[in-house]
């Protein structure tokens, strides 16, 4: 008498894809030696590899380093494109919701005493633009866009965004210090040229042509003084801020605290801005 395999029940000699057991699969990772289906297969240097082997050695894998400390990422460099992207849906709120400039601008009152303190304004108005002039949000993403791809993938993602945040920081603390505190400001401006200092800083350390930056920022700079409704203040503490940055990142000696320093510094420069928009702060005094 033959007796067949109960109905409901896999036959335990014909091997099965552990993540897809309704599918035979004869071909198993050379890795741990299971089953893996067609869809569940990774082609690997000998053989083949199941997808679950991939991923573990993938995050066992030490990560791989730029020259500034930061883990080298494959692809488009992605905090650049999220920053052009929440610059233009935030333009594009601007224009369609009223009271979102109002809401998000800078204006120095905003952290003094006068008023309950806002001080998120100082980096929330780097991401808005003027509604009436789309050559500001135009330059300024065209820029980012330009100096973004070259520079995150040199520093890493997390410094990049580090430094672009205290650069947009910076420009609100020198508009504070150096400007009318009831004065809004709104724009990337800031940051944009702390990326510019970066870039300075970052092609001064490899011993690259610094001549043509140089001549790029001077311009800019000029143009922030005799061209009317462009804050130069905000320009001067991005510039400055950014570039301090970058030397932090960039001249930070290799070692394996070289990450500890970096941050630890970075936060420190932060700290600095932010005794500086307090101080700054306790200083407003209201016209008349």
């Amino acid at each position: 008498m033959t007796y067949g395999v109960p109905a409901g029940e896999p036959d335990q000699d014909i091997p099965v894809c552990p993540r897809h057991p309704d599918r035979m699969s004869y071909v198993r990772c050379q890795r741990c030696g299971r089953p893996a289906c067609p869809e569940c297969q990774r082609p690997a240097a000998v053989g083949i590899q199941c997808v679950d082997c991939v991923r573990e050695a993938q995050r066992n894998a030490p990560a791989t380093r730029t020259i500034f400390g930061g883990t080298v990422r494959q692809g488009k460099p992605l905090v650049t494109f999220t920053l052009i992207g929440a610059c233009v849906a935030l333009f594009l709120a601007q224009m369609a919701i009223p009271g979102v400039t109002d809401a998000l601008a800078y204006a120095g009152i905003y952290t003094s005493q006068f008023i309950a303190p806002e001080p998120w304004r100082m980096i929330t108005a780097a991401f808005l633009h003027s509604t009436g002039f789309l050559l500001h949000i135009g330059f300024n993403m065209y820029a980012l866009w330009i100096i973004g791809q070259a520079l995150e993938p040199l520093l890493g993602r997390g410094r990049f965004l580090a430094l672009y945040l205290i650069a947009a920081f910076g420009g609100s603390v020198a508009v504070l210090l150096l400007t009318n505190p009831l004065q809004g400001v709104v724009g990337a401006s800031g940051a944009v040229f702390g990326l510019f200092g970066a870039m300075l800083i970052v092609q001064r350390r490899r011993g690259g042509d610094v001549r043509q930056l140089v001549v790029l920022i001077a311009i800019n700079t000029v143009l922030g003084f005799v061209v009317a409704g462009i804050s130069w203040q905000a320009h001067l503490g991005g510039l400055l801020a950014g570039s301090a940055a970058a030397a932090i990142i960039a001249y930070t000696p290799r070692g394996p605290k070289r990450s500890l320093i970096q941050w630890s510094a970075l936060g420190g420069l932060a700290l600095l801005l932010g005794v500086l928009a307090f101080i700054g702060a306790t200083l407003v005094t209201l016209p008349g």
